[in-house]
């Protein structure tokens, strides 16, 4: 379900090719071209990713769960966190080299990028889980109602000002339509472990 506070103080990053209310969310099609990466290893900037963002506050946790039915190089989707164009955090579920990687990109000023092999989630429901706490995100994702698994710890500056929620790209291709099942606040994770 898709908390219809959460989507009411919503706004868009950067308008998709469009957006579709159906019975199980939103079907969300993406822009060919849309990414979010800075300068690292590339030497690019790209600031086109389709969130649909919502306040954050520094106390404050956000899941995102979407199905994972993409399957073209770089197609991504999961939950972003941003203060600005130099500052964001983006987690979840992207193609690479023909596998689904669970994994996070954080950039302050310049991107990194880490990714695990997910084969067996390819076709199921995946859950894309930030929590904030202090002068940290702690970054968990699951698939169906499998346990989470911590993707990243990323340190976060404890007065920023975030905006959390869905977002989706298409690096490389037409056509990707990423289907969000649910989107909901919730209390931050009590404990890293």
């Amino acid at each position: 379900m898709i908390d219809p506070d959460l989507l009411a103080a919503a706004t868009w990053t950067t308008e998709p090719a469009a957006v579709r209310r159906t019975d199980e969310g939103l079907e969300v099609s993406a822009v060919r071209g849309s990414d979010a990466w800075r300068v690292t290893s590339y030497g690019f900037v790209h600031d086109d990713a389709h969130g649909l963002l919502a306040p954050f506050g520094a106390r404050d946790a956000v899941e995102v769960r979407f199905r994972l039915d993409y399957d073209q190089q770089f197609d991504q989707a999961g939950v972003l966190l941003r203060a600005s164009p130099q500052t964001w955090v983006k987690a979840g579920v992207e193609v690479s080299d023909g596998v689904p990687q669970v994994g996070a990109v954080v950039t302050a000023g310049r991107s990194d990028w880490s990714v695990a092999p997910v084969p067996d989630w390819h076709g199921r429901e995946v859950t894309v889980r930030a929590s904030r706490e202090g002068d940290a995100v702690t970054v968990r994702a699951r698939v169906d109602d499998e346990p989470f698994r911590l993707v990243r710890v990323a340190p976060v500056d404890p007065d920023l000002e975030l905006r959390a929620g869905p977002y989706c790209c298409a690096p490389t291709r037409d056509g990707l339509v990423v289907t969000v099942t649910g989107w909901r606040r919730t209390a931050p994770d009590a404990a890293l472990h």
